[in-house]
């Protein structure tokens, strides 16, 4: 009978500590609009909305970091990960690392505006602005240019002869 302890398993939450599974289950997250919300203890410090470019492993060098533009998350930069399944199916991810968290979930597609944090299409009101056309001064129907050269090409024949 062997003595090793069998593989832990998860259905739909919990608690991951080995780098390997870690990076497994943020694996669907790369290349994706993300929205992450950073706490320290219970508070919240940062939010926003940004794309995971990079998910990296074995690379103590590398920082994870969150912007608007790009996402890198380092495996090494947290203790383990919680992840549990939400109603509409999608995965809701928290990196721990002492007394802080990230929140990280898919950024919704449809309707913005249901959550705080979900991104939002940038609007901008045009109301109270018109739309101009500016026209040149300088108003060549293409007549001017060939006329004068005709005049001057038909004068020098004339001479000529």
């Amino acid at each position: 009978m062997s003595t090793e302890p069998p593989a832990k398993f998860f259905v739909n939450r919990g608690i991951v500590s080995s780098r390997t599974d870690i990076h497994h289950l943020l694996r669907p997250l790369l290349k994706q609009t993300v929205s992450y919300r950073y706490y320290r203890g219970r508070d919240l410090v940062d939010h926003g909305t940004g794309w995971v470019e990079r998910i990296v492993v074995d690379h103590p060098d590398v920082s994870t970091f969150f912007t608007p533009l790009s996402i890198c998350l380092n495996i090494d930069s947290f203790e383990h990960l919680e992840f549990e399944t939400r109603l509409d199916q999608l995965i809701a991810y928290a990196l721990v690392q002492g007394d802080e968290r990230v929140v990280i979930e898919f950024a919704p597609v449809g309707a913005a505006g249901e959550d705080r944090f979900a991104p939002r299409q940038l609007e901008f009101d045009t109301s109270g602005f018109v739309q101009m056309e500016l026209l040149s001064l300088d108003v060549d129907d293409g007549t001017s240019g060939r006329g004068s050269a005709e005049q001057g090409s038909a004068g020098q024949g004339g001479s000529g002869g």
